[in-house]
This record gives structure tokens, sequence and C-alpha cells, in this order.
């Protein structure tokens, strides 16, 4: 009888082991991948406060690792990487309406000339 009790113990210590989260080494290279393309397209942490709290969020999941803490590195991770790819979008939107004020500018002008040239 005293097995039982054993094996029972046992099956819960492998359940709990299997349980751990694995590190999330996927998950920090995309990271990292989309915080490098923010900042390629432009997006600093001093203009964009989205890209501070990517960073933020990135170091912070980097010390998670090292602590093993990997459910919280995961989390941290996903969350810096949607901040970095918000901080990107936001910057490419600001480039995209300043292109088109640029063009809206012209437009009136070539208006402009060809209403002066009538």
């Amino acid at each position: 009888m005293s097995i039982r009790p054993l094996f029972a113990a046992v099956a819960v210590l492998a359940l709990a082991g299997c349980a751990t989260d694995p590190a999330p080494i996927e998950q920090m290279r995309l990271t990292e991948q989309a915080i490098t393309q923010a900042k390629a397209v432009g997006a600093t942490a001093d203009e964009v406060p989205e890209m501070k709290l990517a960073e933020t969020k990135y170091d912070r999941a980097k010390g998670n690792m090292a602590d093993e803490s990997y459910r919280n590195a995961r989390m941290r991770a996903e969350q810096a990487e949607l901040d970095a790819r918000l901080a990107e979008a936001k910057v490419l939107t600001q480039k995209s309406e300043e292109q088109l004020n640029v063009l809206n500018t012209r437009i009136v002008r070539l208006r402009k000339q060809l209403g002066d040239a009538q």
C-alpha cells in the first residue's frame, strides 16, 4: 500500500515539472526584431512614448530570462513587441501624413498656376 502514495507523489512532481514554462527564445527574437524595425523607421524613445515602453519592457524581459522567470519574460516580451510595432506604425503614419500634406500643397500650387494661365 505504501507504493501507491509514492507513485502518486512522483506523478504529481512529474506533472509539475512539465508545467513549467519553456524559455521564450523565439519571442525574445521577435521582440528584438520589432524594436530594430521600429528604430529603422525613426521611432525613438524620446519622441515616441511606445518606443520607450517597448525598450523598458524588453529590458525587464531580459532580466526575467536571466532569473529563469520564463512566464514573466514571455509576457513582457510580447508586450514589448506590440509596443514596438505600435511605435513603428505611428511613425509611418506620421510620415505618410507629412507626404500627403506636401502633395496637397503641390496640387494647390499647380491649380493656382493653371488658373492664372487661363
